[in-house]
């Protein structure tokens, strides 16, 4: 397989996540300086997809760039394409579906340039698997996109092992973004993460704190876990959502952390993991706690 174009792929080991950008009220004098901080903090990788804020939040990103061209040089721009959302923004669309045949990539590329007013994309992402995806077709449209120089690297996200696998025999693709967080484990136990690792893959990580509920929720399982966290905050001199996202970072596929906030303390907390290693005892601890059992 051809590593290279991952060798050469450079994202930070915390991403920032854009989804609710559209509900920040921020405007784009606002969202540069946003995009400051973290670039301040190492976090120079921000996470997009067509669909987010109804198709608005690229736009407004892309409105920061062109008001601070100085920044796209010094970033890294990830989005993602093939979910089919009802939406006025989309009135062709009846049925909220998935696609991935070479006509939507190809449109949803060019529609994503324009919005980040960018010429590249760093990294583009299949949103969800498409039951009639075509591999071969797909792994042509990424040939086509790379030689244009539109993408320069492609993964998926929210596939299982058999489908990245299936088109990544294909096309080398760098990473599958899947859901993990300390109420949510699913990557654990079937293969997704082991696959990250044979493979060489860094899976990148969305709602790493489970929507904020890893604070709020008032579950059984919330409330162990966060005794836990709460325990080895108190013992690190960290905020446990400092721990949640070092119970992350401490899986050896090395994955990349999205964080969803605005806040240049949310944005921090993230940061701060990357310097704390929990013990292998620390980590299964918190594992335990969301399990509600002992390993077996």
């Amino acid at each position: 397989m051809n590593t290279s174009s991952q060798e050469r792929l450079q994202l930070s080991p915390i991403v920032a996540g854009l989804w609710r950008l559209n509900g920040w009220g921020l405007d784009a004098a606002a969202t540069v300086r946003w995009v400051e901080q973290a670039l301040a903090l190492g976090i120079t990788s921000f996470d997009h997809a067509d669909i987010y804020g109804g198709y608005r939040v690229e736009a407004l990103f892309g409105d920061a760039l062109a008001a601070a061209p100085g920044l796209r040089n010094r970033l890294q721009i990830v989005t993602k394409c093939g979910i089919q959302l009802v939406h006025p923004a989309r009135p062709d669309t009846r049925v909220h579906s998935y696609d991935s045949s070479r006509a939507h990539i190809l449109a949803s590329v060019d529609n994503s340039l324009q919005a980040l007013r960018t010429d590249r994309i760093d990294l583009l992402l299949l949103h969800r698997p498409d039951l009639l995806m075509d591999p071969d077709e797909v792994a042509d449209t990424f040939r086509q996109l790379a030689a244009a120089g539109k993408v320069l690297h492609f993964g998926v996200s929210n596939h299982t092992p058999s489908q990245l696998a299936l088109l990544h025999k294909r096309y080398p693709l760098v990473t599958n973004q899947v859901e993990l967080s300390p109420l949510h484990m699913q990557a654990l136990a079937d293969g997704t993460l082991e696959q990250c690792v044979d493979l060489g893959l860094r899976p990148m990580i969305w709602s790493p704190l489970a929507r904020g509920a890893l604070f709020t929720s008032g579950s059984e399982q919330a409330l162990r876990v966060r005794a836990v966290l709460d325990e080895l905050a108190a013992r690190r001199a960290v905020s446990p959502a400092t721990v949640a996202y070092a119970w992350i970072l401490r899986h050896p596929s090395r994955p990349r952390p999205i964080t969803g906030s605005s806040r240049l303390q949310a944005l921090e907390e993230a940061v701060a993991a990357t310097a704390l290693s929990l013990t292998a005892q620390e980590w299964y601890a918190v594992w335990q706690a969301s399990m509600g059992h002992e390993v077996p």
